[in-house]
């Protein structure tokens, strides 16, 4: 099938996103438009005057679909979100290799914390950074907590040693001011917490010329122990300084940009500067698989970049190259920040140095990925490749999936199923399964049942048409793979395909199976097996699919079975779910003070309904009525020693 063109004049004349869909409905671009009508007729062009990838674009596409909104602006960020909703394949990336760590206090605690943390951002929490590792965060730390001593320690730490009534060790060798025991007023630790966040921000002249005073009074009133504590608090202020040199003349608030591309990539670097020092760094590398000029390009790293920055946005942005149209980029930082924001390409000075500092470590860094790019992506290539001759596949297995089956004597029966696309595993698309129908140990039976569920699923997704819902669950199981792979022999594959030809799509689905002694591949229709060259690229696809296909199995295989081995006697109380079990054991301090609590006590909580209040304790009174402080799990070993019958551990 081909793109259709929208009948004429259905495409309005107005800003909005556009999103081009494949055959299986998936989104595999999504772009913004001044006027959508202007720019979607451009696609509709003749396909030998677009750009190489744009006309690849629009020959994998079969539909079009668009929103209006009311402005540039509106668009641009209704495009972030779709892009961040359905990843689109033709889309620029930022791709990032790592986790960042930031320094954050949390503020949205009652005694703020001071900790390294990763991932998602979340409100009340003030974050500086990134640092590209996390002992830099340590090291810095570490020097700031005798002058700003707040707490690093986590909450159960923390609750655990104010219910004692003593404090930890931090507060005995002055690195933590003891809020746990109320050795500081919330007013005082308040205060504490504050100028560490301005002295994080670059404000450190307030705080030198406030240690060097109380070094000075100390020593005037011949308090020397004293004196030397402000003198050594001063030093490591000091030394914490240096790590962050000043790198323009004046204490501005600024961030620089640094690029280096080819044809297929670029590496972008961020430097932070906050007062004048470089406080952060962020490194991204971009796939560039859309046909865009630089400024364009300029652009999409601006949308990507700043949609959801942990920093607060400075009042300048320096670049390499203007983004198109300054001024819409301008306005929507504006936006972001609530005050004016400029975008500039510095001619001369410390900026224009600075920029170019920057722009030598996009280059040494994007050098550095292209020596492992050359080798990654022609292995991975070569693999698939290679899996294609020797399976006799009719196309390069770019999505394959692998189900593993996992158990203890038919008891906590699972199954789970990995994915592999481009030859990379993609976690988000995992999925395991909870074995419903299998009373016993029957490995074929289980296996039968994951596949048709899993299937049963594809098909159902195809009947629910290209466009989900709105407010519908998230899709699953919409995309079928190009090589369906099962652990095992020539059994397992038999209930493989089996499984396809029940469901008419033994023709669509190839599938295949590893058998774990010789490494040797099973085909449908072929009595001898497949037999891989050892030292082979696609042998050593398959074992990777294979082997995390049953570490997947064996976690989850775990976890249910830890579950059912240790289960609380709060687990199974009619109204107790768990929000309000976790509130109780909260509140009381731990299982073992809630089965030794009175029915008063349990029923003087406001939020906990008598008749539930009356079940907790006749319950635990029931189950254990000798042990009044007891808190241990009911423990059930499992038969045949724990030892797994597929081997395993």
């Amino acid at each position: 099938m081909t793109l259709a063109r929208p009948p004429a004049g259905t495409i309005p004349d107005s800003p909005g996103s556009y999103q081009f869909k494949d055959g299986d409905g998936r989104v595999i671009y999504v772009g913004k438009a001044k006027s959508l009508r202007s720019r979607l007729s451009n696609y509709f062009s003749d396909p030998r005057t677009l750009p190489p990838r744009t006309a690849q674009m629009v020959a994998c596409a079969e539909s079009v679909e668009w929103i209006e909104v009311r402005n540039e602006v509106e668009a641009l960020m209704l495009e972030y979100s779709l892009i961040k909703q359905h990843r689109p394949r033709v889309n620029i990336r930022l791709r990032d290799d790592k986790s960042y760590p930031f320094l954050a206090i949390t503020l949205d605690d009652e005694w703020p914390r001071a900790m390294v943390m990763r991932g998602h951002k979340r409100k009340g929490v003030r974050y500086f950074g990134p640092y590209g590792h996390a002992y830099a965060i340590r090291e810095t730390l570490d020097l700031l907590l005798r002058t700003f001593p707040i707490r690093t320690c986590s909450d159960n730490k923390f609750q655990r040693h104010e219910r004692q009534g003593r404090p930890c060790l931090l507060f005995h060798i002055e690195k933590c001011s003891g809020p746990c025991v109320r050795e500081i007023e919330d007013v005082d630790y308040a205060e504490l917490v504050g100028e560490l966040i301005r002295f994080l921000e670059g404000d450190t002249a307030p705080v030198l010329r406030r240690l060097e005073s109380q070094m000075k009074e100390a020593a005037s009133r011949q308090e020397y122990e004293l004196a030397a504590r402000s003198r050594d608090r001063l030093g490591s202020v000091r030394k914490a300084i240096e790590k962050q040199a000043m790198v323009t003349e004046k204490a501005e608030d600024l961030d620089v940009i640094g690029l280096a591309e080819d044809e297929l990539e670029a590496a972008v670097q961020i430097f932070y500067v906050r007062r004048g020092r470089v406080v952060g760094r962020k490194g991204f590398v971009v796939d560039k698989v859309e046909d865009l000029s630089r400024p364009q390009l300029i652009g999409r790293i601006f949308e990507q970049l700043y949609a959801e920055s942990a920093l607060d946005l400075p009042r300048e942005v320096i670049v390499p190259d203007l983004p198109d149209d300054p001024p819409f980029y301008e306005e929507w930082l504006e936006l972001l920040r609530g005050a004016r924001v400029s975008v500039r390409v510095p001619q001369r000075g410390d900026k224009r140095a600075l920029q170019e500092m920057v722009t030598r470590n996009a280059s040494e860094e994007f050098l550095r990925h292209r020596l492992r790019r050359s080798a990654d992506h022609n292995a991975r290539a070569r693999a698939l490749t290679a899996l294609q001759d020797e399976l006799g596949l009719p196309e390069a297995p770019l999505r394959i999936e692998c189900f593993d089956m996992s158990h203890i004597q038919g008891t906590d029966y699972v199954g789970s199923m990995v994915v592999m696309e481009d030859g990379l595993p993609k976690k988000s698309e995992y999925r395991r399964f909870k074995v419903k129908t299998v009373g016993g140990n029957d490995d074929y039976a289980a296996m039968e049942e994951v596949l048709t569920r899993r299937f049963t699923a594809l098909l159902a997704e195809r009947d629910r048409g290209l466009v989900p819902e709105e407010g519908s669950r998230p899709r699953k199981f919409q995309y079928p793979p190009q090589l369906l792979l099962v652990d095992g022999g020539k059994g397992q594959l038999a209930v493989a395909t089996r499984v396809l030809e029940d469901l008419g799509l033994e023709d669509e689905v190839p599938a295949a199976s590893l058998a774990k002694q010789f490494e040797e591949v099973y085909l449908p229709g072929r009595a001898d097996p497949v037999r891989i060259p050892r030292q082979s690229e696609a042998l050593y696809l398959l074992q990777r699919i294979r082997d995390e296909a049953h570490r997947f199995a064996i976690t989850y295989h775990r976890q249910l079975r830890g579950k059912r081995m240790t289960q609380s006697v709060l687990d199974e109380i009619p109204g107790l779910g768990p929000t309000r079990k976790k509130r109780l054991v909260k509140e009381l301090g731990g299982v073992a003070a809630v089965k030794a609590a009175s029915l008063e006590t349990l029923t003087a909580f406001t939020w906990l309904p008598d008749p539930v209040a009356r079940a907790v304790y006749e319950t635990i009174h029931r189950v254990l009525p000798d042990e009044a402080g007891a808190g241990a799990a009911v423990r059930q070993d499992p038969p045949n020693g724990g030892i797994d019958t597929e081997g395993h551990e």
